[in-house]
């Protein structure tokens, strides 16, 4: 297997982890063989991250020293943001796997911001192990609950933070469970705040992932029927705000700031 094709499978069975870190990946690939057919199969790799074919197309138009720099310097502002967010002493709740978010959170644990976080474990691949290793290494404090429990995870938390896949005119596409959290959220009246950076956005329809039955049941009786969609959709009005590069705004505000963002770089 040649370098491009290892990175393309790595990226496809979610040994390369989150939105960014796939990204960035891409982007090494595509310098491999710089090329359509290159651009379309890592694309299509996982067809509910536009950051991807954001990316990719930017570099189009750039260096490839530019668009890596934006990562660091939205992830830098982000930071930033996330730390004014942070109540002293607060009580977090999160799901599965964000690195922009879990980068954000060790740095305002860095800058001497007290708080402690609640997790889901999130099945079928159990992503929410990669969050509660990385925030626990960083010495920050974690629990984690199986994903049924995540009423009880919730009603216990002062604040939701999540991640985003994609982020689109109807609402944000984050691992399936996320709705059911916000909706939950919504009723126990916790914000809830969607981190992200703003090459999430898309205007096109965004094709929901589903992967193999395999993840979640390896030898299941012959008439059991699996659905295994990895994303779910949470509406615009369950989100409190949406922290980005861009500052804590509002979704509308969001839109338009990472619209007028990616039309700079030619991308609609």
């Amino acid at each position: 297997m040649d370098s491009f094709s290892k990175i393309c499978a790595d990226i496809k069975s979610i040994k390369i982890q989150g939105a960014t870190n796939v990204a960035k990946s891409a982007i090494k690939a595509y310098c491999l063989k710089p090329t359509k057919k290159s651009k379309e199969i890592l694309i299509k790799l996982r067809p509910t991250e536009p950051m991807v074919s954001n990316a990719l197309n930017i570099l189009e138009k750039s260096s490839t020293e530019n668009v890596l720099n934006h990562f660091e310097n939205a992830q830098e502002f982000i930071n930033y943001y996330i730390q004014k967010l942070i109540s002293q002493n607060s009580v977090i709740f999160t799901h599965c796997h964000s690195n922009t978010l879990a980068q954000a959170l060790i740095s305002a644990h860095k800058s001497k911001k007290k708080f402690s976080i609640i997790n889901t474990e999130t099945r079928p691949l159990y992503q929410g192990h990669i969050t509660a290793k990385q925030l626990s290494k960083a010495g920050i404090k974690v629990s984690m609950i199986v994903d049924s429990e995540m009423l009880e995870g919730i009603k216990n938390a002062n604040i939701v933070l999540l991640g985003a896949d994609a982020v689109t005119k109807k609402g944000v596409l984050n691992k399936v469970g996320s709705a059911s959290i916000a909706r939950i959220a919504k009723d126990y009246k916790k914000p809830l705040y969607i981190v992200t950076d703003s090459w999430k956005f898309s205007t096109h329809k965004i094709q929901i992932e589903r992967r193999s039955p395999l993840e979640i049941w390896s030898r299941s009786p012959k008439n059991v029927k699996i659905e295994n969609f990895s994303f779910d959709l949470i509406p615009i009005k369950q989100i409190t705000e949406i922290v980005s590069e861009f500052g804590i705004l509002s979704y509308k505000q969001f839109i338009k700031e990472a619209k007028k963002s990616l039309k700079r770089y030619g991308v609609k």
